[in-house]
């Protein structure tokens, strides 16, 4: 709300600003809104103005053989990675945030750095990694990599979370009787678990959305949804990948709200931690 002794000076840079980052917030997000008509287009091309409405390329898209192999892959891929980087990721961010050694910074730092390092040179290394092994075109490298990929997401959302952690309730718990097990199940795992489902959702979105590390370690069997799309784009521009696009921006704003929600869950368990 405005005060009433704000100068014109202090009304103009009021208004300014949030006008500003609601331009660039708009220039940010229109290209991507700007796929979602062309998803529903009659025509065959990818082009404004739209010849009519139509949902044959939605058709298209669950009626092709490819397409929903592509997307069976990437529903058994994004989830298993998900569960390997949500368990490693967890116990990782316990054991950094409560333990006290040499070197604890660049352990962080070599766990954290597939968030760094780029992903062209992570999916070389993995190809020269498994290629020798065999596994070149396998579900496991992926299922592997992707969780690679995703438990640095994890270790910094349950890391955060745990800075706020209580951590008398623990000692309260083990001078009951609780075993390190029975603590962390029944006392630990419920206060943090906000930030363990928010890694384990960054994690999924890594895994889903992921499409280099693919193209090295994938082969036609195990092309997932972002790759079909990529090789849709470079052979053949179709507008079901359009409707592929609208429905993984619809599944980016269902991650978002939930993420929202487990935000606004986690400030309530603080607080009432502190109350």
């Amino acid at each position: 709300m405005l005060s009433p002794y704000m100068s014109p000076v202090e009304r103009l840079w009021y208004y300014g600003l949030r006008i500003l980052c609601g331009l660039v917030l708009l220039f940010l997000i229109l290209p991507v809104l700007v796929i979602v008509p062309l998803s529903f287009n009659s025509g065959t091309f990818l082009v404004y103005p739209l010849q009519g409405f139509s949902l044959r390329w939605y058709e298209d898209f669950f009626m092709s053989a490819d397409w929903m192999r592509s997307l069976k892959n990437s529903l058994i891929i994004a989830p298993a990675a998900t569960m390997l980087a949500m368990g490693f990721g967890t116990l990782a961010a316990i054991g950094l945030t409560r333990g006290e050694f040499r070197g604890k910074a660049l352990v962080m730092s070599l766990l954290i750095s597939p968030m760094i390092v780029p992903v062209v040179i992570i999916g070389v290394a993995s190809y020269l990694f498994f290629a020798p092994l065999g596994l070149g075109n396998s579900y496991l490298s992926l299922i592997l990599v992707h969780a690679v990929l995703g438990v640095p997401f994890v270790i910094i959302t349950v890391s955060a979370t745990l800075q706020g952690f209580n951590h008398n309730l623990v000692r309260a718990a083990a001078s009951l009787g609780a075993s390190p097990i029975t603590t962390f199940r029944r006392v630990t795992l419920p206060l943090i678990a906000p930030g363990v489902i928010s890694g384990a959702l960054f994690a999924f979105a890594t895994s889903f959305d992921e499409v280099v590390v693919t193209l090295f370690l994938a082969g036609p069997e195990q092309a997932t949804l972002p790759r079909q799309m990529f090789s849709g784009i470079r052979e053949n521009l179709s507008p079901t990948i359009a409707a592929a696009a609208t429905l993984l921006i619809g599944f980016s704003v269902l991650l978002l709200l939930t993420l929202e929600w487990l935000r606004g869950r986690s400030e309530r368990l603080r607080t009432q931690q502190v109350e």
